[in-house]
């Protein structure tokens, strides 16, 4: 991949749009959008792409244990609010404070579920025997 492929694939990451992509990336011509879609479709601009979404998703997305964690310190209590109070004269100051009883409930559902301590219908994977009574009456 040359410097100006990959300066399209870089472009390309911004919006995820082809044709502004290899416009900003300086490719002229009547069909931007199709010189594009041929460097994303060759296999070293894949891998470069996928590579760089993965980074973002890494950096930016929270996964399923850091929301976990935030949860559980918001339902022990751990995790303080700032807040403005007003310290006179118009004057106001950040305070922390303690995260409200119904805000550490809703935690605390939020991770009972994750669990599925909260089921009002019971499941059951598995099967049943069907039995038919009365076989002998049935006719054809």
């Amino acid at each position: 991949m040359n410097v100006k492929q990959k300066r399209f694939c870089d472009e390309y990451l911004l919006d995820c749009n082809i044709t502004r992509a290899a416009v900003r990336a300086g490719y002229s011509g009547k069909r931007p959008y199709s010189t594009g879609r041929k460097i994303l479709d060759r296999q070293d601009a894949k891998k470069y792409v996928e590579g760089q979404l993965e980074k973002l998703h890494n950096e930016r997305t929270a996964d399923a244990k850091e929301v976990l964690e935030y949860l559980t310190s918001v339902m022990r209590g751990e995790f303080k609010e700032q807040r403005l109070k007003l310290a006179g004269d118009g004057i106001q100051k950040v305070a922390n404070i303690d995260v409200p009883a119904k805000d550490r409930i809703r935690a605390a559902e939020l991770i009972g579920k994750r669990y599925g301590m909260f089921r009002d219908r019971s499941d059951f994977d598995g099967t049943l025997p069907i039995v038919i009574f009365g076989e002998d009456r049935i006719t054809d």
